[in-house]
């Protein structure tokens, strides 16, 4: 007979939000549970089995550099840092974005720095797989927490006191609040009866990183095209990353060209900017969509990250409105108070209702923006181009324009 555990809190997916939450609430006094379908991130696959070796690939760190590259807001990073995972990674792998350079189609051009907003950086650069192995670390010595890994999710079933979710190996788990951080296509959220149509943006997020001619400087370069958006991020030493946001067409011709033909077309769509490129990693890429919800949460469950919001690349946004997800439902149960269920209905809409303006400001701006620039209208690419020209020149607009990408 397999017994039901009990916990406050079960979190489904233990990417880089839903592992943030476990560890932002560490000193909660909840007893947690996280379940992740893939096996705990390694430092090493030479212990892995034949089962394990892809997802361990995919995961291990190597001296070879990750095409899942993040920009990791100041208000984030100090997130991070808390909760003791910043403090694991190797700083030689972080550039700090000191300066950021946008430009329109017919030669405007917007530019922020850190020094123009008064902090030390904009962003820190930094890869996907060591940010979620030094997350990991830190689960696994919490105390609180219980992993399930691997374990796959059978079924999940709602009463007005919990919620039950049963594994497909037939251990069920109790739990006062159920997250959802199991990305965009979310189990949960479908459990949960949460659903909307997600809008197909017809265009695919190009990755790839390079090794650069020139010092990139710390400034962090971004293009707004009428066929796409190319954004060149720095790396440490003379590297850079890509994400080009193109059709379905142009991904794929850039995806079958040789080596030499990429690195060719991104040094002439970039300017030149960071002179001849060599590629260091395969490009990849990822189809891009718009899911915006009616709301993040439902009777025992918060959805955060991927589940609960897709949008557009371009503001380099997504795992950033992610963190601040994890922050705002971590601080909610931390401050709970005398309020002993942490599903609580009251809890919850604090959540929603403390999300849902971030949320929205961040899909508007990048759908608008996306959409201003991927046209061919004269009107409009005179409107865009004099508007970042005019923005360039008004410090206060300036700040107010970065003041979502910094917290």
């Amino acid at each position: 007979m397999i017994l039901c555990m009990k916990f406050d809190v079960v979190i489904i997916g233990g990417g880089l939000v839903g592992a943030s939450l476990a560890a932002a609430l560490k000193h909660s006094g909840l007893s947690l549970a996280l379940v992740e379908s893939h096996p705990a991130p390694r430092q090493s696959v030479d212990r892995a089995t034949a089962d394990d070796q892809e997802l361990a690939e995919d995961h291990v760190l190597t001296d070879q550099w990750d095409s899942r590259i993040y920009a990791i807001s100041p208000g984030n990073r100090s997130f991070l840092e808390q909760s003791g995972a910043w403090s694991l990674l190797d700083a030689s792998r972080i550039a700090a974005v000191e300066a950021m350079r946008v430009f329109g189609d017919t030669g405007a051009e917007l530019e922020f720095s850190a020094y123009q907003m008064g902090v030390a950086e904009l962003a820190c650069i930094l890869e996907n797989r060591a940010l979620q192995h030094a997350l990991w670390e830190v689960l696994q010595q919490q105390e609180n927490l219980t992993l399930f890994h691997p374990a796959r999710c059978a079924a999940l079933k709602f009463t007005d006191d919990a919620a039950t979710l049963t594994l497909e190996d037939g251990r069920t788990l109790d739990a006062k609040l159920v997250v959802g951080a199991d990305g965009r296509d979310s189990w949960v959220r479908n459990q949960a009866g949460i659903s909307a149509a997600p809008l197909d943006y017809q265009q695919h997020g190009v990755v790839a990183n390079f090794s650069t001619e020139l010092p990139h400087r710390g400034i962090a370069y971004q293009w707004f095209q009428p066929d796409g958006i190319l954004a060149l991020l720095p790396l440490p030493g003379n590297r850079a990353s890509m994400v080009w946001s193109v059709s379905h067409e142009k991904s794929a011709q850039l995806l079958a060209m040789s080596h030499d033909e990429l690195c060719a077309q991104v040094a002439t769509a970039s300017r030149h900017a960071f002179g001849n490129l060599q590629l260091i990693t395969p490009p990849a890429a990822f189809p891009l969509r718009l899911l915006v919800l009616p709301q993040i949460s439902a009777p025992r469950v918060a959805l955060i990250g991927d589940a609960a919001h897709n949008m557009h690349p371009l503001a380099g946004q997504g795992v950033n409105t992610g963190f601040r997800d994890a922050r705002q439902l971590a601080q909610i149960l931390l401050e709970r108070g005398a309020q002993n269920d942490c599903g609580d209905a009251q809890l919850l809409r604090r959540y929603e209702r403390r999300r849902k303006e971030d949320i929205y400001a961040i899909q508007a701006t990048t759908y608008g923006l996306k959409h201003l620039f991927n046209n061919d209208v004269p009107l409009l690419r005179a409107v865009r181009n004099l508007g970042l020209n005019a923005a360039n020149h008004i410090v206060p607009l300036k700040k107010l324009l970065m003041q979502h990408a910094l917290n």
